[in-house]
């Protein structure tokens, strides 16, 4: 496995993307592979470490090359800053997609509650003005063909918001107009990527109503989706598995941690 650290923003070293590509000897002949780049979460706060390598390594197992981003976040992850690091992510990985044996149309975002919010707003939110990080950027250089959303923080708008992600994206001014600006369920299109969306019936912290929004609003506008609702299970599960659980009751969940299966065979499909 070949691993590079790329410092996406000159004037921020804390903005980086990881790489996690597959050596493959000359005998295999491998074709392009499918690329994930995952977005941890953390409230736009920190970046879950549980949300990271333990996904990669998923992902990376399954056949895909990978790439974990770190984004903007506190002081920092007032909009459009953290938008345009993930278009930088995409930009990155699409215009290098020789170097790393890359499919160029196979690239997905995989987020988690607000990198969930992160991946869903550059995949309904990729060709307004303000997610490009160069003016002269060639139109959908920066799209991802796909988005995994795992339990996403989707709107910013009361009663369903997160407080602290809505506080965030919108710099401390949470108005009706960055409401309508960064909600991602008010920003689709017909441009919109499609989307395999997973959260818990239970999640306290993160109301399913977010998932519920963005797959209603993508089928208004006609863009494909799949969406898995669990019964149950806490905010932040990750794998689901012992992977991620830490030993804590109730996060090593058999029949949840099916999604990222089911999110790895989604991803081929597109």
């Amino acid at each position: 496995m070949k691993h590079e650290l790329i410092y996406l923003k000159e004037e921020n070293k804390a903005i980086t993307l990881k790489t996690y590509i597959s050596e493959d000897e000359p005998e295999i002949e491998a074709k392009p592979r499918p690329a994930v780049i995952v977005i941890p979460g953390g409230a736009y706060f920190f970046w879950s470490d549980r949300e990271g390598e333990p996904i990669v390594k998923r992902f990376f197992a399954a056949g895909f090359n990978c790439f974990l981003l770190h984004y903007s976040i506190r002081p920092h992850a007032a909009f459009p800053t953290p938008l345009q690091d993930a278009s930088r992510a995409i930009i990155h990985v699409r215009e290098n997609a020789e170097k790393y044996n890359v499919d160029p149309d196979k690239i997905f975002v995989c987020g988690f509650s607000a990198g969930g919010h992160l991946a869903a707003s550059i995949g309904t939110m990729w060709h307004r003005e303000e997610a490009k990080p160069y003016p002269d950027m060639p139109y959908g250089l920066n799209r991802p063909n796909g988005m995994v959303l795992c339990y996403p923080v989707i709107t910013l708008e009361p009663p369903h918001a997160h407080e602290t992600c809505a506080h965030e994206v919108s710099g401390g001014d949470v108005t009706a107009e960055k409401i309508a600006q960064y909600s991602c369920e008010k920003n689709i299109t017909e441009n919109t990527a499609p989307a395999y969306i997973w959260t818990t019936f239970d999640d306290d912290c993160v109301d399913s109503e977010n998932s519920l929004m963005m797959a209603a609003a993508m089928k208004e506008a006609g863009v494909p989706f799949e969406l898995h609702i669990f019964s149950k299970g806490p905010h932040g599960l990750a794998t689901a598995d012992d992977q991620t659980s830490r030993g804590w009751e109730g996060w090593d969940l058999p029949d949840v941690k099916t999604w990222l299966d089911e999110a790895i065979a989604w991803c081929r499909k597109q």
